[in-house]
């Protein structure tokens, strides 16, 4: 029994508190009984991290940055006249026949009639692809003819970042239109600053298997194969590292500074935080229903 108080404080009658609304009651609206914290809970389904786990995750975000430095390394010696167009195109090719082969390979599905026709379809649109972006290398080679180089320099930068920012890193295949979108963008500005045209050509195709094939790829690795799945990872971090280096050494410390803050520091930090994480639930939450009411939509 809880005595109300009136409007100067001076207990009136003698009547209990109930958490009701629907009937009157001579109390406050803003009062509550002693009870009330009663029902706190503190830090409630909030998920434990292991650290290394945590690592394995951002090694995917590690290995993102030094795919777009790896690209930037080809395009570098393309510009430079280190690498020959016909290189690097057989090389994309064939990059690209092997791992669809182990895409393959990774599923646990039987050969049938609708694989068949799967691969049929990827064929023909490969095909396609290939046709369309050879057919217009001549007008992407000029497409930004009449842009100054340092405008597309920092348009290229701009879209390789919102690349890497929009990324759908937990589920990555397909990649997100607008990731995959500003990464094409990035490689035709690039690429139109390449010599000639089948440099352009090249350059789009290396794009393509890069930023399009590449990370459905990884995600089946992660899916299917965890423990090879770091080993590429890792793999990938020292490509990147090691042909940045080799064009710029400035650029490859500045990766290798990203890549162990985003893989190794910002994990440790993330796993040290839970601890002062200090969330409350109580009766002053929203309510929530609880009742299946899938039966009043029929």
């Amino acid at each position: 029994m809880k005595r109300a108080m009136g409007p100067d404080g001076v207990p009136s009658q003698s009547v209990p508190w109930r958490k009701v609304l629907w009937e009157g009651q001579p109390f406050p609206d803003n009062y509550v009984d002693q009870r009330f914290l009663e029902e706190l809970r503190r830090n409630e389904g909030i998920r434990q991290y292991r650290y290394w786990a945590v690592v394995k995750e951002a090694g995917f975000v590690g290995q993102q940055l030094s795919c777009v430095a790896v690209f930037i390394t080809l395009w570098l010696y393309m510009e430079q006249g280190l690498l020959a167009p016909e290189t690097l195109l057989w090389t994309s090719l064939m990059s690209a026949l092997l791992g669809y082969g182990l895409y393959q390979a990774l599923t646990s599905q039987t050969k049938s009639c609708s694989e068949n026709c799967t691969h049929l379809a990827d064929s023909q649109s490969a095909a396609l692809f290939l046709s369309f972006t050879f057919g217009f290398s001549p007008v992407l080679k000029t497409l930004t003819e009449s842009v100054s180089t340092d405008t597309v320099y920092a348009m290229s930068a701009l879209m390789l970042l919102a690349h890497l920012v929009s990324f759908p890193y937990a589920h990555p295949s397909p990649p997100g239109s607008l990731s995959l979108n500003a990464a094409l963008f990035a490689s035709v500005c690039l690429a139109s600053r390449l010599p000639g045209t089948l440099h352009t050509f090249a350059m789009l195709t290396c794009a393509l298997l890069v930023f399009a094939l590449w990370p459905c790829l990884l995600q089946r690795l992660r899916e299917n194969a965890p423990g090879q799945f770091t080993g590429v990872c890792a793999g990938v971090c020292v490509g990147g590292v090691g042909g940045l280096g080799s064009q710029s050494l400035g650029g490859a410390v500045l990766l290798s500074l990203a890549l162990v803050s985003v893989t190794l520091i910002c994990p440790l930090l993330l796993v040290r935080l839970q601890r002062h994480k200090d969330n409350i639930h109580g009766p002053w939450d929203e309510a929530e229903i609880q009742e299946d009411l899938s039966r009043f939509l029929h």
